[in-house]
């Protein structure tokens, strides 16, 4: 059985469910033809729908999948697509996985209305989950996504190459998505308040592994990732690889081209040197080793629970993050 298909074993009549949920209030009635094309185009490619699967097995772990859960994961989904949306906008991004992006198709002002629709669309999905501690959990997400991009767009005008406001980011916005499913998860089955700072904490380690991984492959050209090498530096933006490569090597020559990155000054020559002096300074490497750290934090949370299939698949859940090619 190959990795996606244990993950979803535990919870396939209950994904099924979901699936008719999200589409349902996805592709909810409206007249509007404009509207209508631009969540067809984001249909095409909408991904394996990882997060969603995250909310159902963790609301597995401790009891069977409660209406509450499905509308709490169509929410956290629908709340994540505006996101993507409205970030392609910020970061001027003309692809997303591997297609072209809704503000490069239509233009900023159509992604960022239809981002607002979808961000609409979330917060009604998520009063029907009747629970208050889940629609604050929603809300409290979408001010962390907001301001996890400030502090990326403030990071970028700062001088400073620091890990720690690299993890602030990440926490900010990667790692809060996926502890917000988790956490609404616990919600929506009524577990106790350990419970529920468990699956939060838990969320947040598979969040911040997913964040690192999908770094290291800006390193490496892959088309089917959806975004070139060096993307993350054309757009200003310094990885915990090339953070480790500068500050462990004070290199006089890479912090100047680092400096230009973050100046938004570098020609696509210089940033292809920096991911080269990247490469062979041990950047990869150190990510890869800090990624594993929290990979082992989680699964050191999992191996506490009892040995169910649902443990498993969380397990295989948390493998197949850290070991996805794309």
């Amino acid at each position: 059985m190959d990795s996606l298909s244990l993950i979803k074993c535990p919870i396939e009549a209950e994904f099924e469910e979901f699936k008719i949920l999200f589409d349902a209030a996805f592709f909810s009635a409206s007249p509007n033809a404009l509207l209508g094309s631009v969540l067809e185009h984001i249909r095409q490619k909408r991904g394996k729908m990882m997060r969603p699967m995250l909310v159902l097995l963790v609301a597995r772990l401790w009891g069977a999948v409660m209406p509450a859960t499905l509308h709490a994961a169509v929410s956290l989904e629908l709340l994540h697509t505006a996101s993507l949306v409205h970030d392609d906008v910020v970061d001027e991004s003309t692809e997303r996985r591997g297609q072209r992006s809704v503000c490069a198709i239509f233009d900023n002002k159509v992604a960022v209305l239809a981002g607002d629709y979808l961000l609409a669309t979330a917060l009604m999905e998520v009063k029907r989950t009747g629970n208050l501690d889940i629609v604050d959990t929603v809300s409290s997400l979408g001010r962390d996504l907001a301001e996890g991009e400030l502090l990326q767009l403030s990071n970028v005008n700062d001088a400073h190459l620091s890990e720690a406001a690299y993890y602030d980011v990440i926490r900010k916005k990667t790692a809060a998505l996926f502890s917000a499913c988790t956490k609404a998860a616990a919600l929506s089955v009524e577990a106790d308040s350990g419970r529920v700072d468990f699956a939060r904490s838990l969320g947040e380690r598979i969040g911040i592994c997913f964040q690192i991984k999908d770094d290291i492959f800006d390193y490496y050209e892959n088309p089917g990732i959806g975004k070139p090498t060096g993307n993350d530096m054309l757009e200003g933006k310094l990885t915990l690889p090339v953070l480790y490569a500068l500050n462990s090597t004070q290199d006089a020559a890479a912090l100047e081209l680092a400096l230009k990155v973050k100046a938004g000054k570098a020609t696509t020559d210089e940033i292809a040197r920096l991911v080269q002096f990247t490469k062979e300074h041990g950047g990869i490497e150190y990510a890869v080793a800090s990624m594993h750290r929290y990979r082992d934090e989680a699964l050191a949370q999992l191996a506490g629970l009892a040995d169910t299939d649902v443990r498993r698949a969380l397990e295989a859940y948390v493998a197949y993050v850290v070991d996805r090619d794309k």
